[in-house]
């Protein structure tokens, strides 16, 4: 992937580790994949197209 081995991921993993605490690590991996669902979900949507009429045409005076 990016050409990293298994002792960079673990040093990764361990850095992570000691930054956040083993207590923070389940809140950040459910907040990062409710971040990703998210993105896909909002990606594989069709755009939404607005229907409304503009007031602006409607207010003019017909000559």
């Amino acid at each position: 992937m990016f050409g990293l081995g298994v002792w960079e991921l673990s040093l990764i993993l361990i850095v992570i580790l000691l930054l956040f605490g083993g207590s923070k690590l389940p809140e950040l991996g459910r907040g990062l994949g409710k971040a990703i669902k998210d993105f896909r979900r909002s990606a594989s949507e069709p755009d939404e197209i607005d229907i409304t009429k503009d007031k602006d045409k409607d207010d003019k005076p017909k000559p």
